[in-house]
């Protein structure tokens, strides 16, 4: 099966490109593929004519997105209906990931697929109209939502721990927002399986399981209790951590540019009864990537 990923370089598309080495992959970073150019990404699905796209690329940069705010909506709102489009006409099924962002954070209950969405930023808003722009395009997709996403390279929240503890002997974390960290390895795995089931007909089988997933490790912390066990498991490793103190502060303490919601837990229940996949625990995930970080 040909395999369309965007995002290639980012931590998300390169875990997944190491676990579909099976299928004909057309790994595509921002170089190859600039979703900010619409004729490009018309051009290169004309090109590669693939079974699926994984869309794996997106602008991150939560605060930069409040001054960025015309790129991120080119790149999350527009460049996403653009490529369900472009599959729709060569007949490819589309997985794309979006975020927990799409939500406020005032529920106290796990966030359902069928939630009403209401994002406090611009990051959150632009991946919103990406969502409605493929759900728009009546093609054969499916829209992972995913949260506190992680792995053992890139610009992360852990390796932001990890310098940061490696160099400070105390460490101010925010720890009035929930949410469940989500590896990227777990993620990979997940979307392996999925393809796997695919059998070969990536567009059959997202017409019968498509439309808007969520997924993400189970079970719940926050920022602190994640930096708390993030040095836990360095320590175990035995690596040479000058942090002695993690303070945890409210998200007043720590004020942003692009507001953050307080609460991003969401339910698995689709995920775990209509496709029978039950993630690893937040914790156990975390082991697992530790075991390949470089201390």
């Amino acid at each position: 099966m040909r395999i369309l990923l965007t995002g290639a370089s980012g931590q998300l598309g390169g875990a997944l490109a190491a676990r579909l080495t099976d299928h004909d992959v057309v790994a595509s970073d921002r170089a190859a593929l600039d979703l900010e150019n619409g004729g490009a990404i018309t051009n290169a699905i004309d090109r590669t004519r693939p079974h699926l796209i994984l869309n794996c690329a997106a602008y991150t940069a939560v605060d930069n997105a409040e001054r960025e705010t015309e790129r991120a909506e080119k790149i999350n709102g527009i460049a996403p209906g653009l490529l369900a489009s472009a599959a729709k006409t060569v007949g490819a099924g589309l997985i794309h990931f979006s975020t927990d962002y799409v939500f406020d954070g005032r529920s106290t209950m796990p966030y359902r697929e069928t939630d009403i969405c209401n994002p406090l930023n611009t990051y959150g808003r632009t991946k919103l109209q990406g969502e409605r722009a493929i759900a728009s395009s009546g093609g054969d997709c499916l829209i992972i939502r995913t949260a506190w996403v992680y792995g053992p390279k890139g610009k992360n929240f852990l390796q932001s721990m990890l310098r940061s503890g490696a160099t400070k002997p105390k460490l101010r974390v925010v720890a009035d927002q929930i949410g469940a960290p989500t590896s990227v390895l777990v993620l990979a795995s997940l979307v392996k399986e999925m393809v796997l089931r695919m059998e070969g007909k990536p567009a059959d089988y997202l017409r019968r399981h498509g439309g808007i997933l969520h997924a993400t490790c189970s079970g719940e912390t926050t920022w602190h209790g994640f930096a708390l066990a993030i040095f836990e498991e360095a320590q175990k490793r035995g690596a040479r951590m000058k942090v002695e103190a993690v303070e945890p502060i409210m998200t007043a303490e720590y004020p942003t540019l692009a507001r953050r919601p307080a609460y991003s837990v969401l339910d698995l229940t689709r995920l775990n009864r209509e496709y029978n996949i039950f993630p690893l625990p937040w914790r156990d995930a975390l082991s697992q990537v530790m075991d390949l970080v470089a201390l």
